[in-house]
């Protein structure tokens, strides 16, 4: 089902508001919010949700019992997740970087760390790295200003990562 533009700016909205209301009653945890990277108009899809278990399964992993709390939700707009965590701010930000970085289909992961003022921590933060783009390599906001690679291309990538991932590299 294709989005409107409308109708995404909204769902970012509701998250920004959910993310303000967790940070409000859990002022002593840390806040994770996790999106699958789907470009496009279609945000839920074989290959999104596929991408969404990977990402909530690995999260748990990852953070295991220092995990208090997590919310999973599935919507035409695209899946999101929150998690409340122990582990402090930067802490949990090397761990979502890790993440994002070393899991086979962690690219595809949009997993920001909530400062308490509402804003993602930045990769910056930690001494990381922006992320790189899907295709060419190069640094992923500038590929995504200039509109550099077509809708077409980036799915196609992101399904050959994708079945890669569920079919093992075969």
């Amino acid at each position: 089902m294709e989005i409107s533009l409308n109708r995404l700016l909204a769902s970012r909205d509701q998250r920004w508001h959910r993310q303000q209301e967790l940070l409000k009653e859990h002022p002593d945890e840390t806040l994770l919010c996790l999106t699958v990277v789907m470009p496009g108009s279609v945000k839920r899809n074989r290959i999104s949700i596929v991408v969404a278990r990977a990402a909530t399964e690995t999260l748990r992993a990852t953070f295991g019992e220092s995990l208090t709390w997590m919310e999973e939700r599935d919507l035409e707009t695209g899946f999101e997740a929150y998690a409340l965590t122990t582990l402090p701010m930067l802490e949990a930000k090397r761990e979502a970087c890790r993440i994002e970085e070393e899991h086979p289909l962690g690219r595809l992961f949009d997993l920001d760390v909530i400062d308490p003022t509402g804003v993602p921590v930045a990769r910056a933060a930690i001494g990381a790295a922006p992320r790189r783009c899907l295709i060419c390599g190069q640094e992923a906001r500038y590929c995504m200003r200039n509109h550099t690679h077509s809708q077409e291309q980036l799915h196609a990538r992101i399904t050959e990562i994708v079945d890669d991932y569920v079919h093992g590299g075969l």
